[in-house]
């Protein structure tokens, strides 16, 4: 047998290799996800850098990144620690049950991996966490004082404001990493013998107790340092007693002495945790626990819910009374109403001749254009294309018209890509990118067949504004992206304005020559924005050259937010011409919700209106602090933004300033023609009329007792009976309140909230900033309160829409209006404080049911007390109302009125068919009446003969009307659009456009 067997052939295991290809398409995978990760990124960095912001680009991800450092070392290190020396500190020679045998051979193998693995992972969650708040971070690193200290515990308001957020953050990310530490150091000595229990027998290491012991005496500590922390929250939360924010009796007396008691206890079981890590007994950790958890139910919940129930709900009034004074001293004073001036007003009813004589100003200012109503009347007197569009709510401002400020309607004139006829990608992203011009009208004419009276107008614009950059490449309805500019001498490819045929043929094309966008000079930026809209023809386009920018987020309300994150803007951005320059105007609002004792809103529910359905639900909805304290301007052509500081005392924007320097411009930086269209923000004021509600109040007594609590009417012309009418919107109007110098003035009314419809309050802000370079006015945002008497009954909008709907003759006009083709349409119920008490002024407009129709002014009404008017003038219906002499000139004084139904004068032969259209009405009024009278006498023949002439009135009325939409309609073949019509410019109707 030979020395040496013969061994078996070993059997050889090669590891299969990856594919050559599977590990290339894995590598090509990773930098294409790498690249598009990048792009997302480098597109950021384009477009603020571009603006000139990219400074708070770098602020936020500097920000971002420490404070994700901070918060995964934080998590990630102690976690580690914990499970280290739990493990490295068990015992060797451990006696472990069949079933820890069992589990420790499952987690062996992949012991040394998730014992880095695990801190690792939660690491990332926790530095994420932290990441998101390293705003409440900068702030405490950039706190001011307010100068104001709160009444209970005399800390300065930043306090509350800047500090106890962040130590709040701070110690509940504590507490999060103690628990985690502990319950994995507690798991680690189970598993590895450190802690074993078996029947009623529980033995722990050394080593165990000793780290569980710390760390149960560290959460021990931070929880009492939140529950101490948390005494200081109890001011700016919501109370137990009658206080909806704020500490009252209760929370003072009861719940913040429990929360020191607690904190104390926590402080005390801390210590017996060291002491049991020291001496080795836990009875005396574990009955401290005990005793904690007992005082918290006790002293927390039980002794407050006591309190309340049996000392301060039988005598609320007397005991409550301090800290509703508190309450209502902070609200009005975070609000920014303390200042208001209130006024009592006897507020006369009856209408006597030359009550406005005094009023004069405020009459000739009257605004009948409704802003909401006009939209379609500028859209086919002023659109000339389909491509065009203008706002579904125009805005409201005042120019200065040959020395005259005057109130006007102003809309831009956007791009409305929807009306394409050509939609592919050139068309939409190369020709056409912009709009052009803005279109304004008088606020207080109507020419003489209803239409609006039109200061600025036409394509190419021209009118009393003056020569300015037309362009609008920025701007609330604009195409997502659009590519434009293009080297000197270059053929320019942008549609600029369609040309009339004396112009010449085809359109007018330009090239945009700002800055307006990153651009697109080299391939990777191409290759990012193509990524980035999905797009290949950014690449392949021969329209993109070195020279080209691309232009997107144009929309000013959202490059604002981008620049400016820590602002909550006003929902509704206006335009102006300024300096030669079409800008935006947007207003930003610095806000807070730990102002102690001030009362909570909810600025969603709060500013939703008839004009505003829909708002933003934003993070920080929930505030009780708001300050206008910057007015950001973008401009239209190129899109820059100018943020200015409108109140550089308030301590928010102090910080923010400090956080990103040299942002924000100073006020004196504000030519004098800015100043003269700075507004008063109507989304602030809305907020501070929901607070004076309850808040008009300041006497704590009369507070409590509910009995004097206002509402803001509902709009009175909301129409769906199914769905509940908003609250009324404020309106801008140029006036005089309570004797002052007219000026632009925003303005709402209050009534009971029982539900009556009586007027109790007219509350009004200055809105008129003034026209000096760099300086307010004195006046600017001064809030004045008028108390109406209750016991005078003054009617409320809902009342007065009731009188004129009910109306006998009013009814009588307007069914005659309606009948055929044609709906009335009730403009804005305006409420303005003249003649001794209050008028309303509501424009009724006329509009045709067909396919191309707009609404036109017909009639006005007016009342005063309860006395109404209907003429087809303002200046007509007011000398009607005030006993046939109003004592002051409307702004329409100079129209000539259609003829009055009920005359029965046979107008002259017109030429105009909306003018035989009124004479045909004014007939059939008339022989409607005529035949009531000859009903009313028993005269059956002249009932007869009336009734006759009112059906050839109406006959004739309904073939005019027919007539009048015939003429509207285009031919068929021919594009539907319209020329301008009379009065809207020199501009002829413009020619078809066709893409390039």
């Amino acid at each position: 047998m030979s020395s040496t067997a013969e061994r078996p052939p070993a059997a050889t295991t090669r590891r299969q290799r990856p594919s050559p290809l599977l590990i290339t398409i894995l590598i090509v995978a990773a930098l294409i996800g790498a690249f598009v990760l990048f792009s997302g990124f480098y597109a950021d960095v384009l477009w603020f850098d571009q603006l000139g912001f990219v400074q708070v680009l770098q602020t936020r991800w500097l920000s971002m990144a420490v404070m994700f450092l901070i918060g995964f070392i934080g998590m990630a290190v102690p976690l580690a620690l914990s499970v280290q020396i739990a493990f490295r500190s068990r015992p060797v020679y451990a006696q472990l049950n069949s079933q820890l045998d069992r589990y420790q051979e499952l987690v062996e193998p992949l012991r040394q991996v998730g014992m880095w693995a695990a801190p690792v992972v939660l690491g990332l969650f926790a530095g994420i966490a932290s990441a998101s708040q390293w705003e409440t971070a900068q702030l405490w690193l950039h706190r001011k004082p307010f100068g104001e200290a709160d009444p209970q515990f005399g800390f300065d308001i930043g306090f509350y404001v800047f500090e106890l957020p962040f130590y709040q953050q701070i110690v509940g990310f504590a507490l999060a990493v103690l628990f985690i530490c502990g319950a994995a150091s507690l798991a680690t000595a189970y598993l590895y013998g450190a802690i074993r229990v078996t029947g009623r027998e529980f033995r722990i290491s050394r080593s165990a107790r000793i780290q569980l012991a710390v760390i149960a005496a560290l959460y021990m500590l931070a929880l009492g340092v939140s529950i101490w922390l948390g005494q200081y929250a109890a001011l700016a939360t919501d109370a137990q007693g009658f206080l909806n924010s704020g500490a009252g009796y209760t929370e003072v007396n009861a719940t913040i002495p429990g929360a020191q008691i607690l904190a104390g206890i926590a402080g005390l079981v801390a210590l017996f945790f060291i002491v049991t890590a020291i001496i080795g007994r836990w009875r005396i950790a574990i009955v401290g626990t005990a005793l904690l958890i007992a005082a918290s139910l006790v002293v927390g919940v039980a002794y407050p819910a006591i309190v309340q129930r049996f000392q301060v709900d039988p005598s609320a009034r007397t005991l409550e009374e301090p800290f509703i004074q508190r309450n209502i001293d902070a609200t009005r004073a975070a609000w920014d109403v303390d200042g208001m001036v209130e006024t009592e007003s006897d507020a006369r009813t009856d209408a006597e001749p030359g009550a406005l004589r005094e009023d004069a100003a405020t009459t000739a200012n009257i605004r009948i254009i409704d802003p909401a109503l006009v939209t379609d009347a500028f859209a086919n007197l002023q659109e000339y294309r389909q491509y065009y569009g203008f706002a579904e709510q125009l805005d409201v401002d005042r120019y200065e018209i040959e020395g005259q400020t005057q109130d006007t309607v102003i809309a831009v004139r956007e791009l409305d890509l929807s009306g394409l006829e050509e939609d592919s990608w050139y068309n939409r992203h190369i020709v056409y990118t912009h709009g052009y011009g803005v279109v304004a009208a008088y606020g207080n004419q109507r020419g003489p067949e209803g239409q609006p009276v039109f200061l600025q107008q036409g394509i190419p614009t021209q009118g009393a504004l003056g020569e300015y950059q037309p362009r609008v490449y920025f701007g609330e309805s604009t195409p997502d992206y659009s590519i434009v500019g293009g080297a000197e001498g270059s053929a320019p490819l942008e549609l600029d304005y369609p040309r009339s045929a004396e112009e010449g043929s085809g359109n007018a094309n330009t090239t945009f020559a700002g800055d307006g966008g990153p651009k697109l000079d080299t391939f990777i930026n191409r290759l990012v924005y193509a990524l980035k809209f999905q797009s290949e023809q950014i690449i392949l386009s021969d329209a993109v050259t070195d020279d080209s920018q691309i232009l997107y987020d144009r929309n000013p309300r959202d490059r604002v937010a981008a620049v400016a994150p820590y602002l909550t803007l006003d929902s509704d951005p206006y335009p102006a011409v300024v300096d030669q320059r079409l800008v935006w105007i947007v207003d930003g609002m610095t806000t807070t919700s730990m102002y102690p004792y001030s009362s909570h809103r909810s600025i969603a529910q709060t500013i939703a209106d008839v004009t505003n359905a829909n708002p933003e639900l934003t993070a920080g909805d929930i505030v009780n602090y708001m300050r206008n304290s910057v007015k950001a301007v973008v401009d239209a052509y190129d899109g820059s933004v100018t943020l200015y500081a409108w109140n550089p005392e308030d301590p928010i924007l102090q910080a923010w300033m400090e956080i990103y320097p040299a942002t924000v411009q100073p006020m004196s930086a504000m030519s004098g023609e800015l100043m003269s269209h700075v507004r008063y923000p109507a989304d602030m004021f809305k907020l501070q009329r929901n607070v004076l509600g309850d808040y008009h109040v300041t006497n704590p007594a009369t507070f409590f007792s509910g009995d004097d609590q206002w509402a803001t009417p509902s709009d009175p012309t909301w129409s769906n009976a199914n769905v509940e009418a908003p609250p009324q919107p404020p309106y801008y109007l140029t006036m005089s309140v309570d004797g002052n110098d007219p000026a632009f003035t925003l303005y709402s009314t209050f009534i009971p909230r029982d539900g009556r419809e009586v007027l109790y309050g007219y509350l009004s802000v200055n809105a008129d900033a003034g026209g000096t370079a760099g300086e307010v006015s004195e006046d600017y945002g001064k809030l004045t309160l008028q108390m109406l008497p209750k016991e005078g009954s003054i009617p409320g909008p809902g009342q007065v829409q009731n009188n004129f709907d009910t109306d006998a003759e009013v009814s009588q006009v307007l069914n005659i209006l309606q009948q055929g083709s044609t709906e009335v349409l009730n403009g804005n119920l305006l409420t303005l404080p003249v003649g001794g008490g209050l008028l309303y002024v509501q424009p009724v407009y006329l509009q045709s049911t067909g396919a191309t129709s707009f609404p036109v002014l017909r009639k006005i009404l007016v009342a005063f007390g309860d006395d109404i008017a209907f003429e087809d003038t303002l200046d007509q219906a007011l000398d009607s109302l005030f006993g046939g002499d109003s004592g002051a000139e409307a702004g329409d004084s100079e129209v000539d009125p259609v003829p009055t139904p009920g005359t029965g004068e046979q107008p002259a032969p017109e030429t105009d068919l909306q003018a035989q259209l009124d004479a045909a009405i004014s007939q059939a009024g008339a022989a409607l009446q005529e035949r009531q009278a000859a009903y009313a006498e028993n005269d059956l023949v002249a009932a007869a003969e009336a009734d006759e002439r009112l059906t050839a009135a109406l006959a004739q009325a309904i073939e005019l009307s027919a007539q009048i939409e015939g003429e509207a309609a285009p031919a068929e073949g021919a594009p539907a659009e319209e020329a301008p019509a009379e009065g809207a410019g020199d501009a002829p109707a413009p020619e078809e456009t066709t893409a390039p």
